[in-house]
């Protein structure tokens, strides 16, 4: 099945309250532990950088998992970011900053971070290689790199059985968000073409049926 391309933001106000009160529970909790496990430093400080940051669940765990570090999270959506916004605790407003802004256009606070993370940024972008050269751009050696995304199934029918699955308690909305993020989704041999043509060395990894996990770090 060829890629089928959606809209790389999402600034519906209805599609972003739906997917900011979707059940993200598992995948979500699952990329922080994976994440814990990657950055293997309870007491870690350093300054972190979260791509395409949507509505700021992400961002927020990643705040309470590490509560020495500090964050910058960026969406090209104003809608997300302004509920990311609203939805941080008094705790949190120290060290959780969130920009709107669209990559590779936006100029980020720090020329480097020790850390940088995505989750399902990759499959919005018609060129994916935006997400890496920013990658690349704000990462030195021994940086951290951690992408979370989903990948496109063979066929239609595959992934309208996801759906089935995992959201048919999800507003229409969603579903259909799903569906067509799962036709914009890259395949594991797509996303290591896109690491060769980069230049960068992370490991990619399917993780379940329809999620891939891109890691490693920057030399």
């Amino acid at each position: 099945m060829q890629r089928v391309l959606e809209p790389e933001l999402m600034d519906d106000a209805e599609q972003v309250v739906a997917y900011a009160e979707a059940d993200f529970e598992k995948p979500h909790s699952e990329f922080i532990q994976r994440l814990k496990a990657f950055v293997n430093e309870p007491g870690f400080s350093g300054k972190a950088l979260d791509l395409g940051c949507g509505p700021g669940d992400i961002s927020r765990r990643f705040a309470r998992a590490f509560p020495f570090c500090k964050i910058d999270a960026i969406d090209g959506s104003k809608p997300m970011i302004d509920y990311g916004v609203n939805s941080i605790d008094a705790e949190l407003q120290s060290r959780l900053n969130f920009i709107h802004g669209k990559l590779p256009d936006t100029e980020l606070p720090e020329l480097r971070y020790h850390i940088i993370f995505s989750n399902s940024l990759l499959h919005h972008l018609p060129d994916p290689q935006v997400l890496w050269q920013v990658v690349k751009t704000y990462s030195t050696s021994g940086t951290r790199i951690a992408v979370m995304d989903l990948i496109r199934p063979d066929t239609t029918e595959m992934a309208k059985a996801l759906i089935e699955t995992y959201a048919t308690k999800e507003p229409e909305i969603l579903q259909r968000d799903f569906y067509c993020s799962l036709l914009a989704a890259f395949t594991v041999e797509e996303i290591n073409d896109q690491m060769a043509q980069a230049g960068l060395p992370l490991t990619v990894e399917q993780i379940s049926d329809r999620h891939v996990f891109i890691s490693g770090i920057a030399s």
